[in-house]
């Protein structure tokens, strides 16, 4: 089972939480009109194997953002911290 350190509330359930995808992936600016960078970041995405860097929000919690270390093919969690700290923190 996946348990995430959530820094508010402690050790919790993944079923507490609500996965939101690639932290690393960068937005298109705010107000960008270029519809093929759009396209990209809302329907390509890859599938990596390995560390990784994910949004995940705690929605039957304290609904803070977090970025979660995971390894994707062992599921091993590492640390979380909120996102407003930044995706690289």
């Amino acid at each position: 089972m996946l348990r995430i350190p959530c820094p508010h509330c402690g050790l919790r359930d993944y079923t507490e939480f609500l996965y939101a995808g690639d932290a690393t992936k960068q937005r298109p600016a705010h107000g960008s009109s270029e519809w093929r960078a759009w396209y990209e970041h809302v329907f390509l995405f890859d599938n990596p194997k390995g560390a990784h860097l994910e949004y995940w929000q705690h929605v039957q919690g304290c609904r803070q953002w977090l970025v979660l270390e995971r390894d994707t093919s062992t599921n091993a969690v590492g640390r979380a911290w909120l996102a407003r700290q930044g995706a690289r923190s």
